[in-house]
């Protein structure tokens, strides 16, 4: 008997079974990415202060260009001030590649401003981005503001009005193109 038939598969990943969002409870798939998703929510609630509120699980983002229909998850949404200030997106492997989708992924998010904030990271490194400026904060080990210290950033960020239309629509083809869901083997699912 092989492991996929033991554990299962969806698309690529093993599937372990079901587990409950740590934020939520909402019952989700159990894939290794899922749960170092479950553990950087559960690492700003227990270490950096959040509060489970405070933090949006799973907003998305729904673009369609060239016949390819993409939904761009933002795995958490950081809501301070009444204000979305930070978002947080999770992917294996290399921060670098993942840099630019974030930023416009937090450019469109809102059609009320854009948020400040990015974080991307393979849940082992991380990269702080100003999304006004594309420009990386800070890199490295764990880099997640605490809570107590976004707060006090919070009067200082740029919380600028949305782009203009053709503008925005750049920004969800870059979020298009970086999350079009390819598989380890090259084909693409559509």
């Amino acid at each position: 008997m092989m492991a996929d038939d033991v554990l299962g598969t969806h698309e690529h990943h093993l599937v372990y079974g079901t587990l409950f969002d740590y934020l939520t409870g909402e019952k989700l798939t159990d894939t290794d990415d899922e749960r170092i998703r479950q553990g950087i929510s559960k690492r700003m609630v227990e270490e950096l202060g959040y509060s489970r509120h405070e933090l949006i699980p799973r907003l998305t983002i729904e673009t369609l260009f060239t016949r390819n229909f993409v939904t761009s998850v933002i795995d958490l949404t950081v809501m301070l001030a009444n204000r979305y200030c930070m978002i947080v997106r999770y992917g294996p492997g290399s921060l670098v590649s993942r840099e630019r989708a974030a930023c416009a992924a937090a450019r469109v998010l809102t059609p009320h401003y854009r948020i400040p904030l990015a974080v991307v990271t393979n849940g082992t490194d991380e990269m702080l981005i100003d999304t006004t400026t594309g420009k990386v904060m800070q890199e490295g080990g764990l880099v997640i503001p605490a809570h107590n210290d976004l707060l006090q950033m919070v009067p200082r960020l740029s919380f600028l009005p949305p782009q203009d239309k053709k503008r925005q629509e750049l920004e969800k083809r870059v979020l298009n193109t970086f999350d079009l869901d390819r598989c380890c083997l090259g084909t693409w699912h559509i």
